[in-house]
């Protein structure tokens, strides 16, 4: 699977980490967030680069102490219908100033990609051939926005009524 970030293929250096299996002495890896905060004091203190998948019921305020400690937030989208993972991509963000590698996992199709960027994530992880030309077709099709986002894109209202330029 095509790892992307800002639309280009890169290496994925990362490694998910069940919560049954060891964690090898070193590497990049991602926890659930269940293990990670019954952990949270060894992995920190590894010196390792260590990051925490969420899934969609998970509560991402849970890891506002130690947001400048993760590398990497993973996103998990178990269906391509469930859009909780936007909300979690916009609270980590916007409302808690997560600056780190925020990525999606799981079923992301190319319908999703501009929506995906919008809310804020650097990565995507997906199961399409051509990736890097569907994500350049995905995330260009919209000029304007209705909506402001992660991405803080100027809407149509605030460039309409002079409150804010492109």
């Amino acid at each position: 699977m095509p790892l992307l970030k800002d639309g280009k293929e890169i290496t994925d250096i990362w490694t998910f980490v069940d919560d049954e299996a060891e964690l090898s002495p070193g590497g990049c890896f991602t926890v659930s967030l269940g293990r990670f905060l019954s952990e949270q004091d060894m992995l920190l203190a590894r010196n390792e680069d260590v990051g925490v998948r969420l899934g969609p019921a998970d509560d991402p305020e849970l890891l506002k102490p130690v947001l400048d400690r993760l590398n990497l937030i993973e996103v998990e989208f178990p269906k391509y219908t469930d859009g909780r993972g936007y909300s979690i991509a916009n609270l980590l963000r916007r409302r808690f100033g997560y600056e780190g590698e925020l990525r999606a996992v799981g079923e992301v199709l190319r319908d999703q990609l501009g929506f995906m960027e919008r809310a804020g994530f650097d990565q995507v992880l997906m199961q399409a051939a051509d990736a890097e030309a569907k994500y350049a077709a995905a995330t260009s099709e919209f000029t304007e926005v209705y909506q402001a986002n992660a991405d803080d894109r100027a809407t149509i209202f605030e460039r309409r009524h002079g409150a804010r330029e492109q």
